[in-house]
């Protein structure tokens, strides 16, 4: 750290190897493309690009044993996450661009080692259209970036869910998903055996985003490392068409908006993947750019003139008005 702010690492992650879809490889060129690096120095934030991790080609393999790229995916992996753990040790908040969200096996795995050597707590918000729970056994393709929440927990290769040094890396109910609105039906049956935290857009429509985000910040204080694992379909479609796997009905700019506003509020955001941007289906960089936008308002770009939000304490709101629930 220094006078000009933290310290924000960079690491591009160029691959689609666990996605349906390829172009995710490019992801991490259009976000610089878009101005990240300047975006966030304009927050006050010193800012550190670390490139792009150099890891195994996309073999397009079919899946076998229920898992596809297994061995590529699990070497891109392991390369996220020692990157990771290294800006985390070095007093840097990483930001991994991807990529496809199979990344996030690494990055998280790296992240919950750093809390389990600090003593801190961890909470992962999951910013998705999908649930992400699939197993070689569930899942209807063997794409593993419809897994990596499953791995983190526990299920799935050994070579994935042991990456950290620990199995699982993470517990589920540290784990709250908001936006989701595409979840397989063996995964839905999973997620309620798990007893996940899943804020869907039917509870959005219903309560509203302000109290998802209440709901799913609920409990944070200062000795909690605030994960934000951000894939870019967690977008309404209309808004952001560069996604393989786009579902309708997602968060509007201004639900999206209020969201990581009320995130960057508590101050405890301590990693952050941004994920699944893929530029061979967007236009004219539209996507990027918006997907840069938020994460100004991620780190403190404000829509009004306010006070700063109390840390921690006042954000543990228990409202009368409903639990979440995967419809």
């Amino acid at each position: 750290m220094d006078a000009m702010g933290p310290s924000v690492a960079l690491i591009g992650a160029p691959t689609d190897v666990g996605a349906a879809e390829i172009g995710a490889s490019m992801g991490p060129e259009a976000m610089r493309v878009a101005g990240l690096k300047a975006a966030l120095e304009a927050r006050g934030l010193e800012v550190l690009d670390r490139g792009n991790l150099a890891g195994p080609p996309n073999p397009r393999e079919a899946p076998r044993d229920g898992y596809r790229n297994l061995e590529a995916v699990t070497g891109w992996n392991r390369l996220v996450h020692t990157a990771v753990y290294e800006s985390l040790g070095a007093g840097q908040l990483p930001i991994l661009l991807g990529g496809d969200h199979s990344l996030g096996i690494g990055s998280i795995s790296a992240v919950a080692r750093h809390c389990r050597e600090h003593g801190r707590r961890l909470r992962v918000l999951w910013l998705d259209a999908h649930a992400d729970f699939n197993t070689g056994q569930l899942s209807p393709s063997g794409n593993l970036h419809g897994m990596p929440l499953a791995v983190l927990c526990g299920f799935g290769p050994a070579v994935l869910t042991g990456l950290g040094g620990q199995t699982p890396a993470i517990h589920p109910q540290w784990i709250r998903q908001i936006g989701v609105r595409s979840v397989d039906a063996g995964e839905r049956r999973f997620v309620h055996e798990l007893s996940v935290e899943v804020f869907d857009m039917r509870y959005i429509d219903e309560m509203g985003m302000r109290v998802a985000v209440e709901q799913a910040l609920a409990g944070i204080d200062a000795d909690t490392h605030l994960h934000v694992s951000f894939d870019v379909d967690f977008l309404d479609p209309d808004i952001a068409p560069g996604v393989g796997t786009t579902v309708p009905g997602g968060p509007t700019y201004r639900e999206a908006q209020l969201c990581m506003e009320m995130i960057a509020d508590t101050r405890q955001v301590g990693s952050l993947d941004v994920v699944e941007l893929n530029p061979a289906l967007d236009v004219r960089n539209r996507t990027a750019q918006l997907a840069v936008d938020l994460l100004e308002s991620l780190f403190g770009k404000s829509t009004l003139v306010r006070r700063q939000a109390p840390v921690g304490p006042s954000l543990d709101v228990v409202t009368s008005r409903g639990r979440p629930h995967l419809a």
